[in-house]
């Protein structure tokens, strides 16, 4: 069955896509959770600021589906919960594909699923458990057209042994994300590198799948939109951004700030100015 019915719905017609991650207590991780603290009303703000999608956990995509009308973002299923974000890094790491997933996510009307590929230097099994759940995903996403959402993330551990953060190595972002594109990835998520100018390798390396890159760790409001728009004029089709949206103190600004980089090629000066402009909003 075809995938791409749902993959119109998760692109906006430019066939770019603008994703907001709320799926972050899912990995019990205390870290993620302020500002998703009354999720609801989180899902609620962003949904009106009319992200393209929102990443949720099954358990709580009702959030977003129960809202009325035709024009709410399309809803992304976490497939995968893992506990490799806490902190300090636990001695048993894994990565658990949740039962009949696809199945639920299809009951929930979802546009695509996420499931993770990771490649942690000291943790071969945790690379291996991923690379079995996906080869059990993608069978299951081909009979239904569930559009697959590779997370490609490669990771190191932390300096000071408190966890794991990303591996910024170009060179390893851009083999990994080939290989998601081999196991039948539709999309592929993946972390920014080190210098952001070589990100049109990470792209050609998943031609002709598009690449939605993840924001991580909360940065500055200049941070994330320099970033945002070189990784967009690197051939980018979008982002995919958790803390740096849901903790904002002006979440409807900074999504449309964003989104004009995203949509409508904004500059930085350009997506600044809507970031600092009141009359925006300022939730």
């Amino acid at each position: 069955m075809s995938v791409n019915p749902r993959l119109n719905r998760l692109f906006n017609t430019d066939r770019k896509c603008f994703e907001v991650a709320m799926d972050h207590g899912v990995h019990n991780e205390p870290s993620f959770l302020p500002g998703l603290e009354d999720l609801k009303r989180a899902v609620s703000v962003v949904a009106a600021s009319r992200a393209d999608a929102i990443l949720l956990s099954l358990g709580q995509a009702d959030f977003l589906q129960g809202l009325a009308g035709k024009n709410k973002p399309s809803l992304v299923v976490r497939a995968d919960p893992t506990n490799l974000y806490q902190s300090p890094a636990p001695n048993h790491v894994f990565c658990r594909l949740l039962e009949e997933v696809v199945e639920q996510a299809l009951a929930l009307d979802a546009a695509s699923i996420v499931a993770n590929l990771l490649w942690v230097a000291d943790r071969p099994e945790l690379y291996h458990q991923t690379l079995q759940n996906i080869s059990r995903l993608k069978p299951k996403c081909s009979q239904f057209g569930m559009p697959l959402m590779v997370e490609s993330l490669v990771l190191t551990p932390n300096a000071d042994s408190s966890g794991y953060t990303s591996d910024s190595d170009i060179r390893k972002i851009v083999s990994l994300v080939r290989q998601a594109v081999e196991l039948g990835a539709d999309v592929v998520k993946a972390d920014p590198s080190e210098n952001l100018l070589e990100y049109s390798r990470v792209i050609q390396a998943a031609s002709p799948r598009p690449v939605l890159v993840r924001g991580g760790s909360r940065v500055s409001d200049n941070e994330i939109l320099s970033r945002t728009h070189v990784l967009m004029q690197q051939g980018a089709a979008g982002i995919v951004y958790g803390r740096n949206i849901y903790q904002h103190p002006h979440i409807e600004r900074i999504i449309r700030a964003c989104q004009a980089i995203v949509h409508e090629g904004a500059s930085v000066s350009e997506a600044n100015s809507i970031l600092t402009n009141d009359r925006v909003g300022a939730n």
